[in-house]
C-alpha cells in the first residue's frame, strides 16, 4: 500500500493523505490551504488525483482546514461517500456553505476591479451550489464503532476532544495477507478543556500520522480564569472594551463557559457580551444539543441549570449586519466575541478597526494564529496594521492567551503518546509548521525510541505490513524561491536539534553555537514569512 501527503505537510494547513490499498484509493482529509498568499494560492492547483478515481473518503473533523476543499472534490468529479461523525457532518452544513459564500464574494470583487483593468475572468474555487451537493455525500457514524470503508479497510472513529465530532481515525488494513494498523490523529484536544471529553487513549499502531501544531511550545500555566477575570476587569475599569477574536466553532463556546463561571462566582461585572458572528451563533446551537460529547462537569451542569449549558441573561447574538454595527456605537464597556479566529476576515475586523487604536481596550489572542495572519501579526508587537485599506496605530493592550487552544501542546501530545501500550514502527509529524515539526519529531524519537520522519508535500510511503520505506517527492509544492529557504531551515533546524539531543554535554562554545543557530532561523522565518506574503 501507499501513503501520500498532499497537505499539512511542513505547514498547519491543507490536511489531505491519500492511502492506496488493494487496487482502491481512499482520501482521508480534503482541507484548504490557509495562511500566506503562496500557501493559499496552493488551493488554486489541480488536484494531485483524478477526483473521479478515489472511492472513499475518511474526514476528521469539519475544520476547514481538513474539509474545505470537499466541494471542489465533488464538483470535479468525486462521487463516493464522506464518512463522518454526527457533529461534523453537522458542522459542515455550516461551514462548507459560509465558506463556498467567501469563495464566490471574493471572486466579484476580483472581477469587479480585474475586468476594467483587463484581466480575465475569475472563476470562484467553488459555488454555494457545489457546497450544498457535497453535504448529500456524507455519511454519519458513532464513535467506537467499527465499519468497513473499502475491501481491507475497516475504520473505526475515537474522540479527539478537539472540537464537537472531532475524530482520530483509527484503520485496520490487510493486503496481500498482511495487516497494519494506520491512525491519523486529525487535531487532539487539551485534557480538562471545557465542554467536551478528553481524547480518548489508543492502544498503538504500527504507524501514526500525528499533528503537531504545538510541538515546539508548552501552553501557558496558571489559572487561566482569573488571568481572563483579571483582563476583563482592568479594561472596564478603564471603560474600554474587550475584543476576542474568536473561531466559532469551540472557542467561542469554550469562552462562553468561563465567563458564566466568572459571572456566577462574581469575578467579573454582567457587562454586555456580544457574540458577533452568525456561524458562532448556529454552532452554539449545534453544541446544546450534542450532550452525548460533553464531560462529566458540563453533563453536571447542564443539569443544575435547568437542561441549559448556558444561562446568562447578558449574552446578545447578532446574526445581522445591521445589529453588528451598532455594536461599537453603544456606550459603556463591553465584551466582543467575532469571527474570524486569527483575524483574517469578517466582522472581526471592523471591531479591531474600531477599537486597536485605543489605550483603555483590550484584544485577547486565545488561540494558535497562522504566519501571514493580522492576529500574528498582533501577537508578534506591530505598532502599526493596515485594515480594510486603512492604517491603524496599535495602542490597545494586547495579550496572548494560549492556554485557550483547543489543540494539545507538546507535553500533552506526548504524555497522550507515552500511555500506549506498544509503539509505532513511525511517527510522521503533520499538521505543523516547520520548527514545531521537527522539535516533536525529536521529542518523539528520543524520548520513545521510534522512528519518526517530517514529510514534504508529495512525499510517499510504501507500507508492507509493519514494514516500510519512504519515497521523497520530486516535484516541488512551492516556489523555488521558498523550497530553497524550506532547505536551508530544513539544515539549520537539523543542526540546532543535534545540540539539544546532547544537552547534558553541551559546552560554553556549543552553547553559543547553538544560540547562533536559534537566531538565524528566527531571521529566516521573518524572511520566509514576507517571501510568502510577497
Amino acid at each position: 500500500m501507499k501513503l501520500t501527503f498532499l497537505g499539512a505537510a511542513r505547514t498547519v494547513t491543507g490536511s489531505c493523505y491519500l492511502l492506496e490499498i488493494n487496487g482502491k484509493k481512499l482520501l482521508v482529509d480534503c482541507g484548504m490551504f490557509q495562511g500566506p498568499k503562496a500557501i493559499k494560492a496552493l488551493n488554486e492547483r489541480p488536484f494531485a488525483f483524478a477526483p473521479n478515481s478515489i472511492d472513499a473518503m475518511l474526514l476528521t473533523h469539519a475544520h476547514i482546514d481538513h474539509s474545505g476543499l470537499i466541494p471542489k472534490l465533488v464538483r470535479e468529479g468525486y462521487k463516493g461517500p464522506i464518512h463522518c461523525t454526527r457533529s461534523t457532518q453537522q458542522l459542515c452544513t455550516i461551514l462548507l456553505p459560509d465558506s463556498a459564500h467567501i469563495q464566490e464574494s471574493d471572486a466579484e470583487i476580483a472581477n469587479r476591479k480585474g475586468l476594467r483593468a483587463g484581466r480575465p475572468e475569475v472563476q470562484p474555487l467553488f459555488t454555494v451550489d457545489d457546497a450544498y451537493t457535497s453535504l448529500s455525500n456524507f455519511y454519519v457514524h458513532e464513535f467506537d464503532t467499527s465499519f468497513e470503508v473499502l475491501p481491507g479497510v475497516e475504520a473505526k472513529f475515537l474522540v479527539a476532544g478537539h472540537i464537537l465530532g472531532s475524530a482520530i481515525i483509527e484503520l485496520n488494513l490487510t493486503e496481500d495477507g498482511k495487516k497494519t494498523k494506520l491512525v491519523f490523529t486529525g487535531d487532539i484536544g487539551q485534557p480538562n478543556y471545557p465542554i467536551l471529553e478528553d481524547p480518548e487513549e489508543i492502544s498503538g499502531a504500527d504507524f501514526i500520522v500525528t499533528e503537531s501544531t504545538y510541538g515546539n511550545r508548552v501552553h501557558e500555566g496558571g489559572d487561566k480564569e482569573q488571568e481572563l477575570a483579571d483582563i476583563v476587569n482592568r479594561t472596564v475599569e478603564r471603560g474600554g472594551n474587550v475584543i476576542i477574536p474568536a473561531f466559532a466553532v469551540g472557542r467561542t463556546q469554550v469562552l462562553l463557559y468561563y465567563f458564566q463561571k466568572l459571572q456566577q462566582a462574581g469575578k467579573i461585572p454582567d457587562v454586555p457580551i456580544y457574540i458577533d458572528s452568525p456561524m458562532a451563533t448556529k454552532v452554539t446551537g449545534i453544541t446544546l444539543a450534542s450532550k452525548g460529547e460533553y464531560d462529566e462537569e458540563t453533563r453536571a451542569l447542564t443539569e443544575f441549570q435547568g437542561d441549559r449549558l448556558f444561562a446568562m441573561k447578558n449574552v446578545r447574538f447578532t446574526p445581522t449586519v445591521q445589529e453588528s454595527m451598532t455594536i461599537n456605537s453603544t456606550d459603556g464597556p463591553k465584551i466582543i466575541l467575532s469571527a474570524s479566529g486569527m483575524c483574517d476576515a469578517g466582522r472581526i475586523l471592523h471591531h479591531l478597526k474600531h477599537n486597536l487604536w485605543r489605550p483603555e481596550c483590550t484584544v485577547v489572542i486565545a488561540g494558535y494564529q497562522a504566519e501571514g495572519t493580522l492576529g500574528r501579526q498582533l501577537v508578534d508587537g506591530v505598532k502599526k496594521v493596515r485594515i480594510m485599506g486603512e492604517t491603524i496605530k496599535v495602542e490597545a493592550e494586547i495579550v496572548t492567551m494560549q492556554g485557550f487552544s483547543a489543540h494539545a501542546d507538546k507535553n500533552q501530545l506526548m504524555d497522550w503518546y507515552k500511555k500506549m501500550d506498544r509503539k509505532p514502527k513511525a511517527f510522521f509529524v503533520t499538521h505543523g509548521e516547520f520548527d514545531a515539526a521537527f522539535t516533536l519529531a525529536h521529542d518523539l524519537q528520543v524520548q520513545l525510541g521510534t522512528a519518526t520522519y517530517v514529510p514534504n508535500y508529495g512525499d510517499d510511503v510504501i507500507i508492507s505490513g509493519a514494514e516500510y520505506r519512504v519515497e521523497e517527492a520530486r516535484e516541488l509544492a512551492v516556489s523555488p524561491e521558498v523550497e530553497e529557504m524550506h532547505d536551508v531551515m530544513d539544515h539549520l533546524a537539523r543542526e540546532f536539534l543535534s545540540f539539544r539531543a546532547r544537552a547534558d554535554q553541551t559546552t560554553v562554545r556549543d552553547t553559543a553555537r547553538a544560540a547562533t543557530i536559534t537566531k538565524k532561523l528566527q531571521k529566516l522565518r521573518k524572511y520566509m514569512n514576507d517571501l510568502l506574503n510577497s
